[in-house]
């Protein structure tokens, strides 16, 4: 009954005794064993996150088809169903806290003078639209009408380097991105620099995030009133925002490619005040890393999810398979960093997304590096890291579009 219970590979990453320490520790675990215990649910969950265009019982029988000499019994819709209701969404985020955090590395990717680089933000996600998930999500308003699915707010905080999950929070669309971020302070310390967008540059939110002890590198609108306090050798000026302190900087950036050539206006607000050890130039160099964590929605939404709809039809199914999902990305991420962590000065922005995620698949279809080896010789980086260490992608080039708003 428990040899189901499995993700192929990445099992090593959120191995048995994970799960069930997890499981007894949210009181989860059953008090007779089933047809679909705890653990497998669990890992159901997971591999459901793997394979998102399926439903629940073909996910089943993938994690069946590898296992040689064994039979389990085929549960119903039903049981499974069952399995995923008494489990509840309790472990699902219990787990995610346990792998949530930076990917370890030892190259200098994400890291900017000392201070761990790290960015915030938010996206949608669309949900089943059903009676139930109508009574806690809603459809957003366009310019032509109503989005067709309701939808899920999703703000997660991201490290630049390696796109590693520290923290996320999600529920209604109604909520705004700033209330999300309020309850994402607690995740931030002293030694990480925080990048954002012009939506976080309320100043209310600014105090807060600063009160933890991490600096922040936020855009603001550019036609926003603040006045000097002084102005800095290198032409950026001291203002005030509340209680705190901020550099402001303004520069004009162009992009030459072959398809032309464009200008814009930033400002932006910083905490790191001293211009002589954090120059200007270099910061606002800097802020383009603020597009790790659209990368990260994009490998999210497009590459796992594939466009598909969640599919729970209710608020608490809903809440188990957004942090399975999430669990997933984070086992991902850990296996790809540690595959280009092997080859010393490899950057993590070459391990291919869609290449682990595949590996991943066919590995948990096989059943296959569940265990790691006892023997001397261990598969430190197994066939997930292999397959990404042979599809590395070429070093990052200069890509721009302009912004095109659909109506």
């Amino acid at each position: 009954m428990f040899a189901p219970g499995h993700l192929g590979e990445l099992t090593r990453i959120i191995p048995f005794e994970m799960v069930d320490e997890v499981l007894a520790q949210t009181r989860a675990l059953e008090r007779r064993v089933r047809l679909v215990p705890a653990r497998v649910t669990v890992y159901l969950l997971l591999a459901a996150a793997l394979f998102t265009g399926l439903g629940y019982r073909q996910v089943f029988d993938r994690l069946c088809a590898g296992l040689t000499g064994l039979a389990p019994a085929r549960p119903s819709g039903s049981a499974l169903r069952q399995a995923r209701q008494r489990l509840g969404s309790a472990p699902m985020k219990a787990l995610f806290d346990l792998v949530s955090g930076p990917a370890v590395t030892t190259t200098a990717a994400g890291w900017w003078r000392g201070l761990r680089v790290v960015a915030i933000d938010g996206t949608l996600l669309p949900v089943p639209d059903c009676p139930a998930n109508l009574t806690v999500f809603t459809r957003q308003r366009l310019a032509n009408g109503t989005s067709g699915y309701p939808q899920l707010r999703l703000t997660a905080l991201v490290a630049c380097g390696t796109r590693s999950v520290l923290g996320a929070v999600f529920g209604p669309a109604t909520t705004g991105e700033l209330d999300y971020a309020r309850r994402l302070a607690a995740y931030l310390r002293a030694g990480m620099l925080l990048l954002g967008d012009r939506n976080f540059a309320a100043t209310d939110l600014l105090n807060q995030l600063a009160a933890t002890g991490a600096d922040l590198l936020v855009r603001c609108k550019s036609g926003r009133n603040l006045p000097a306090l002084a102005r800095c050798r290198d032409g950026s000026t001291l203002a005030r925002l509340g209680a705190l302190t901020v550099r402001v900087i303004d520069a004009e950036i162009t992009i030459r490619t072959p398809a032309g050539t464009r200008t814009g206006h930033y400002r932006l607000l910083t905490t790191l005040t001293d211009a002589t050890t954090h120059p200007a130039a270099d910061l606002i160099r800097l802020y383009h890393e603020r597009w790790e964590i659209e990368t990260a929605y994009a490998e999210l939404k497009a590459t796992i999810l594939s466009g598909h709809v969640l599919r729970s039809h209710t608020p608490d199914g809903i809440e188990q398979e957004v942090w399975a999902l999430l669990t997933v990305y984070q086992a991902l991420r850990t296996a790809m960093t540690d595959a280009t962590d092997s080859i010393p000065g490899t950057d993590p922005d070459r391990a291919s997304f869609t290449t682990a995620l595949t590996t991943a698949r066919d590995q948990l279809i096989l059943a296959a590096g569940i265990i790691t080896s006892t023997d001397i010789d261990i598969d430190l980086i197994g066939t997930i890291g292999r397959h990404v260490l042979a599809h590395l992608l070429p070093a990052r080039r200069v890509r721009t579009k302009d912004r095109i708003v659909k109506r």
